[in-house]
């Protein structure tokens, strides 16, 4: 087996360049509509619940949601998903900086793959308590709790509303899930999440804002699966991986990739590891058969590894908190 030889010194980048950013803008028609359908159902919603990936706490959440919904005077409560893969030393931190930023009734933490867990028991308990301390206006008779879950595509807003019927009404999911951003694409019925008092949730489809700011922000929820790998490229997704944990002297990877120092050149590291893994793919040039390592394929299991915290918990916004 060819072992391909890795460079004494590595200089790493100091930016993530881009050549395509076009990549980065997702925003299909079923956004537009659906941010539309909820704002015309925000009579009949007592408190929002805006969902995102713990992973990314401040970045790439959808700014118009401040616009449309914070503005309401309805209770905002801020979970923040898949927990379990964030180190529990920022929970803290990441709490504080929310509080201190903007106007967030409460923060929480999650992980939906959990649904007995103290965490997912205690949501229903906070949603009562944020509306039992707010004025409900035209819904103040109303005995029914109305609840609308918002957030970008793929941080765990079905999953939440699954998780949650799970563990209150012992009940199985009522709205699909997926791996795979923009799964959910209209605005459901109403679901019920709690008898007493009922409360009934409307899921969302996951929404982006219409202009990515800068690279790094877009690719940071492409790490997290909020694009839909083919958007973005899987190779490109596995470049920024390796930027950012060596920019932040995190060199977990040499493990996944069997080496003794770090590297920054994605493709040095994923043709080491096609070979390793016999992952080859065979073409036809010239009435030739070649043989070559199957890149995409190593790049699919660096980015799984990352996303599924065989690297490691990650913060990608730790260089955003004081």
């Amino acid at each position: 087996m060819p072992v391909l030889k890795f460079p004494l010194m590595q200089e790493f980048r100091q930016k993530f360049v881009m050549t395509n950013r076009e990549r980065l803008q997702w925003f299909p028609g079923h956004m537009s509509g659906g941010m539309k359908k909820m704002q015309q159902k925000l009579s009949r919603i007592d408190c929002i619940i805006e969902v995102h990936d713990a992973r990314i706490p401040i970045t790439g959440r959808n700014p118009n949601f401040k616009l449309e919904f914070l503005g309401t005077g309805k209770p905002h409560i801020l979970v923040l998903n898949k927990m379990d893969l964030v180190n529990p030393k920022f929970y803290q931190p990441i709490t504080d900086y929310i509080y201190a930023s903007e106007k967030i009734d409460k923060v929480l933490f999650t992980n939906c793959k959990r649904d007995k867990s103290a965490e997912i028991k205690n949501v229903i308990p906070e949603i009562k308590k944020v509306i039992s301390q707010s004025m409900r206006y035209n819904r103040s008779e109303n005995r029914e709790y109305g609840v609308m879950i918002i957030g970008v595509p793929n941080v765990g807003k079905s999953s939440l509303i699954n998780a949650v019927r799970a563990a209150t009404l012992n009940k199985g999911g009522a709205t699909p899930v997926g791996a795979r951003a923009g799964i959910t694409k209209s605005v459901l019925t109403r679901i019920k999440i709690s008898f007493e008092p009922p409360v009934y949730v409307y899921d969302t489809p996951g929404i982006l804002t219409p202009k990515i700011p800068n690279v790094d922000v877009g690719m940071k929820l492409a790490l997290c699966a909020c694009f839909q790998d083919h958007m973005v490229g899987i190779m490109v997704i596995a470049d920024y991986i390796l930027y950012w944990m060596n920019r932040n002297y995190n060199h977990s990877y040499m493990d996944f990739f069997g080496i003794e120092k770090p590297c920054d050149d994605v493709y040095l590291l994923l043709a080491q590891y096609a070979i390793k893994k016999n992952m080859f793919n065979n073409r036809k040039v010239a009435n030739n058969m070649e043989r070559k390592p199957d890149m995409d394929l190593a790049a699919k299991d660096f980015v799984l590894a990352f996303r599924n915290g065989t690297l490691g918990p990650v913060l990608l916004d730790a260089d955003i908190l004081p």
